[in-house]
Formats: structure tokens, C-alpha cells, sequence
């Protein structure tokens, strides 16, 4: 079963969303025949509405689904109320970042381009910190807060399931100035350990690699569940796009594939980025 509250809820809206398409019935049939809405039906279909348990006793009933997977989906219905260690930080992260987090945290691959910024994986908290000080829009309690928690997300790439993780990041992004030198310095050397974990792949896009597919950053996640399909993540300033179409995944991984095959090497990446340390270090 999926780990956190967000993957159990994911999971739970695909199983419901399966059964009504077996059934052959749309949103406002099912409603129609157990007196709801058909948008409630939707809501439950689409993870936007809470799930309660007596829902889907009558929802298996309808279906006349066997009793194991009925006490399967009210597990899962159950354990998606749980809060998440995400949560707990209120305005420190926001409601759609939440979503992300809840996902990133059960995910068994992992597929990250940077063209801005560094990963937040590998970010230090001073320069994380510079980040979210940039926007102007957040107290300095929600900025700690905000910090905190991207510190604890990174736990996830020493964890002894870590995700394969593998992440490109444009050369702009490693030498853009973020604070000071001194921020920049630790800031790098984090970058070097962090791609020494053996879990994780770190490839350079060089100035001079060419052309190469322009997409802006974007995220893959993978699950271990076959019933959970991969997803792409997007981010902007007030919202986050997530995009789980098969034709969207497939876009993206052959764009990945293009960025990866124009970025330097994971052994030629690594003398490129000492180099860049040594800069901040004169």
C-alpha cells in the first residue's frame, strides 16, 4: 500500500474512478442511484473531497465489489485523513506544495531538470533560505518553517529505499549567485555530496552543449504500486500543474532523454562542478 496520506488518497480515487468505468456508468448515474450528486461522485473520483468510510461500504455495495476490496478501499479511505509531517508547518508551505510533498515522499524513481535554480534536494537552508527571502511576500516564521521542511524532504535520498533519483541541472543554475560566495561555496559542496549518494545521478547541462529540448524545469515520479501511474510536476509562483496522461509522461520522458543526452556525463559533470566551486572559493 501506498506510504503517505497523499499516495493513499491518490490510490483510493483511481480505484473508485475503475470501478464506476467497469461498471459502465457515469458520475451522475452512480449519484442518481445512491441519492448524491454526481459531483460528489466526481469529487471522490478526483481526490478533491474526503472519503468517509460509510461511502464506500455503499459504493461496493452499488458495485457489488467481494469484501477484501472493500476493506481495502476503507483502509486506505482511513489512513488518507492521517496529516502528513508536511502539514504541520501551516503557511509555510503551501496547500498545492503539499500535494507534491505527500507524493515525492512514496516515490520509487525520480526524474528532475533545473534550468534556475539548484534542486531543492540538494539545497542548503542558507541558501534556500535567500530563496524564499527573495519573494517578500512570506514572515520570517513561515520562511523558517518553509526552509525546515525542504531541509527534511532531502532525508528521502538517504533513506534505505531512496528513490533512483536522477537530476540534470543547467551550468546557469550551479554559478547564479544566490546571497554571497560564501553561501554559493557550501551551496555546491552540497551538491558534490549530495551526488556522491549512491542512489543518485547528477548530470550537468553545459553553456556550450548546443541545442537541447527547451521545456523549463519540470519533475517525474514514478511508483513502486503498477496501479499508480507515473506523473509529471510543475510549479510556478501560486500554483503547481500536475500532469498524469499517459501521452504528457511519455512527452516528458523523451524530452528528459534529449536533456540527458546533451548534458556532459555523470563523471565529466563532476570535474565541471569542482571547477565551479573553485570559482566561488577565490
Amino acid at each position: 500500500m501506498a506510504g503517505s496520506p497523499t499516495a493513499r488518497r491518490r490510490r483510493l480515487s483511481f480505484e473508485l474512478k475503475r470501478l464506476r468505468e467497469q461498471s459502465g456508468l457515469t458520475c451522475a448515474q452512480v449519484g442518481e442511484a445512491l441519492d448524491w450528486s454526481g459531483s460528489k461522485v466526481n469529487r471522490m473520483e478526483t481526490g478533491s473531497g474526503r472519503v468517509q468510510p460509510s461511502d464506500i461500504d455503499a459504493l461496493c455495495r452499488f458495485y457489488r465489489t467481494g469484501d477484501e476490496l472493500r476493506e481495502f478501499l476503507k483502509s486506505l479511505a482511513r489512513q488518507a485523513k492521517v496529516r502528513g509531517w508536511w502539514q504541520t508547518h501551516g503557511a509555510g508551505v503551501p496547500e498545492w506544495f503539499n500535494i507534491y510533498i505527500g507524493l515525492e515522499q512514496d516515490a520509487s524513481t525520480f526524474r528532475q531538470y533545473q534550468c534556475e535554480l539548484v534542486p531543492g534536494l540538494m539545497q542548503t537552508a542558507a541558501y534556500a533560505g535567500e530563496l524564499h527571502r527573495s519573494g517578500a511576500h512570506m514572515s520570517a516564521e513561515d520562511i523558517e518553517k518553509a526552509v525546515r521542511v525542504r531541509m527534511e524532504r532531502q532525508a528521502m535520498l538517504r533513506r534505505p529505499d531512496a528513490p533512483d533519483a536522477w537530476f540534470i541541472v543547467n551550468e546557469g543554475a550551479l554559478r547564479h549567485v544566490m546571497g554571497d560566495r560564501s553561501v554559493m561555496r557550501e551551496q555546491i559542496e552540497r551538491v558534490l555530496e549530495t551526488a556522491a549518494l549512491p542512489t543518485v545521478t547528477l548530470q550537468v547541462l553545459p553553456f556550450d552543449s548546443g541545442t537541447y529540448p527547451a521545456t523549463g524545469s519540470f519533475t517525474m515520479l514514478g511508483f513502486p504500486a503498477p496501479e499508480d501511474p507515473d506523473l509529471v510536476y510543475r510549479d510556478g509562483i501560486t500554483d503547481a500543474v500536475y500532469l498524469e496522461g499517459e501521452h504528457h509522461v511519455r512527452e516528458y520522458t523523451r524530452a528528459f532523454d534529449g536533456l540527458r543526452a546533451a548534458a556532459l556525463s555523470p563523471q565529466r559533470s563532476v570535474p565541471l562542478i569542482e571547477s565551479i566551486l573553485k570559482d566561488f572559493a577565490s
